[in-house]
């Protein structure tokens, strides 16, 4: 079993967060996968802080990852102002859309679990023709409902004959972080990567907001406008309570300093 280096990570209201850039979020997955032992990778934004900060269990599953990546351009921001020097985000569509350029060279495989009715095979499809010579090596999406236990042993033995090298998981949070923590020991893919909006975003079900929205950390105002009813509680609920709890974590830190 390869020994990984542990990267630098910050505690954000008690989510420890990987500090690394996309390239080097990249090269450590690709170690993970000879590594050794199967991971799981949580991709992280103001919404997984603060179901963290409300629930335990899923900070605990967050902080058990062997990674847990700055997704949100707010975390890059509070990681600064915590005296970490954290250059970029690490943007988990682009993450996905990077691990498989570098697949097509090195033979990495890829199965896709999770979206809506049909969106991993469309996923499929659009990686092949973007990344001629990818190996997509299978696709699920599951029921809205939970799998009954005879569906998931099914699932399981589907992934684990697949021969995956990277099983993609695209439920969204915090359904992706539960599924992956719960499948831990069943799952002998040797990475899993919960990446929630990529599915949608790259099989073109949903439209990405404009590069300069991602840059600004106003993606959060383009998705709430493309669905409110779904987004309201997620970004004018937790975003302000993320400011005010993450101001308190910095005035406290610079107070005990």
């Amino acid at each position: 079993m390869k020994t990984l280096t542990v990267p630098v990570s910050v505690s954000i209201l008690d989510t420890r967060i990987s500090l690394l850039t996309l390239d080097e979020a990249a090269r450590f997955v690709e170690n993970l996968i000879t590594s050794g032992g199967t991971h799981y990778v949580c991709i992280c934004n103001v919404h997984t802080i603060m179901t963290g900060v409300e629930d335990k269990q899923f900070r605990e599953i967050t902080n058990s990852a062997t990674l847990a990546l700055p997704d949100g351009m707010p975390l890059v921001w509070s990681a600064r102002l915590l005296g970490f020097d954290q250059p970029e985000r690490v943007y988990g569509p682009d993450l996905f859309l990077t691990l498989c350029e570098k697949s097509v060279d090195n033979g990495y495989s890829h199965f896709l679990y999770g979206g809506g009715t049909g969106v991993p095979q469309r996923l499929a499809e659009n990686l092949s023709h973007r990344f001629p010579g990818i190996r997509i090596v299978g696709c699920y999406y599951p029921p809205f409902r939970p799998l009954t236990q005879s569906e998931d042993d099914r699932v399981v033995k589907a992934i684990n004959e697949s021969g995956a090298d990277i099983l993609w998981v695209g439920l969204g949070a915090p359904k992706q972080e539960y599924w992956m923590a719960s499948h831990m020991k069943r799952i002998s893919v040797p990475v899993m990567v919960g990446v929630g909006a990529a599915f949608d975003f790259h099989s073109g079900t949903v439209k990405q907001a404009p590069l300069w929205m991602q840059k600004h950390g106003l993606e959060w105002l383009f998705r709430l406008s493309q669905d409110p009813k779904r987004l309201w509680k997620r970004y004018c609920y937790y975003n302000p309570l993320f400011i005010y709890h993450v101001t308190k974590q910095i005035v406290s830190q610079r107070v005990l300093k």
